[in-house]
């Protein structure tokens, strides 16, 4: 067990530093010049070549990057052209906005599309089947942005029972900043939940094939306990991969949901990043993002050894 958590830390280091340099050489051979955006328009050229040596931006690449990697190893992310605060403690003031919208995403669309997988599994070619999924592929093909908007016409304009744009901090009151969640959490959630579902549904099918399945019914065990104890908990590496996987549909959701909904969370932060070509901004957050990715792929393979104990040797 012991050696399997070492060898997938290495990895998970080395994707890491892979990924940090992606990010770095992203942005370095993108067009446009920092300086020449934080001098101004009516800056001359002498007065952005000495912006340019200031920053560091005269350096090779190397360089640059040995520079900014050093920084981010110590926690320093850099600090932002426009508003001269450190990256990471903008990135602090909008992380509540952004966590409470992906941890009320997946506290709702798990639960959901896994009871929902297991049901279609269970009814397999019959019309509930049918329709949950058809359901599935119509939430996973329409976009966030199409999502949001419709929810926020129907319930939020139409009907008048919940905030149209907005977020509410945690500390003015659990039912105001759960009300402020109920439409983003939803919009981010379809797509999340059409993915589980689909594949809690194929893998769940090849489970109820199996013969220690038909054996379970012979014995009369009844049918609850054989979906949930034994066919379930068998099918738990493939459901628990593409959890892992979907978080990627979070962290890309979260940008699109956040400017739909005017929340300010870290999303909103980098898209105004990207308008402004605040790059210290948008280099911070990316590689932010990259690595609770990467790190969320890490504890979902050191999960499957508790799914299946085979695994660990």
């Amino acid at each position: 067990m012991l050696s399997y958590v070492l060898r997938r830390a290495g990895s998970t280091a080395i994707v890491m530093l892979l990924v940090s340099l992606l990010v770095f050489m992203l942005l370095y051979l993108t067009p446009g010049d920092p300086a020449a955006v934080l001098a101004g328009d009516n800056a001359t050229p002498e007065q952005i070549a000495t912006l340019r040596a200031s920053m560091g931006l005269d350096d090779s690449a190397p360089v640059q990057f040995w520079r900014w990697l050093s920084q981010v190893v110590q926690g320093n992310l850099g600090v932002s052209i426009f508003s001269n605060e450190p990256v990471v403690h903008l990135m602090a003031q909008r992380a509540e906005a952004t966590l409470s919208l992906a941890l009320a995403t997946m506290t709702i669309a798990v639960p959901l599309a896994i009871a929902l997988g297991v049901t279609a599994a269970h009814r397999a070619g019959t019309n509930t089947d049918r329709v949950l999924m058809l359901l599935s592929v119509v939430g996973f093909s329409m976009p966030a942005f199409v999502v949001g908007y419709f929810l926020v016409w129907v319930f939020a304009i139409k009907l008048q029972w919940t905030p149209v744009q907005g977020y509410a901090p945690i500390a003015e009151g659990i039912g105001r900043w759960a009300w402020h969640l109920l439409l983003p959490a939803a919009t981010l959630g379809l797509t999340y939940t059409a993915l589980i579902a689909r594949i809690t549904r194929a893998t769940m099918l090849e489970v109820l094939s199996e013969d220690f399945i038909r054996t379970a019914r012979a014995k009369g065990v009844p049918m609850l306990r054989i979906l949930l104890r034994h066919a379930l908990r068998n099918a738990g590496v493939p459901i628990a991969t593409v959890i892992g996987i979907g978080v990627a549909l979070l962290i890309g959701g979260v940008v699109v949901t956040e400017t739909v909904f005017n929340i300010p969370g870290v999303g909103r932060l980098v898209v105004d990043a990207i308008a402004r070509r605040d790059y210290p901004v948008i280099q911070g957050v990316i590689l932010v993002f990259s690595a609770i990715y990467v790190l969320l792929n890490m504890a979902t393979d050191l999960s499957y050894t508790l799914i299946d104990p085979r695994i660990r040797y």
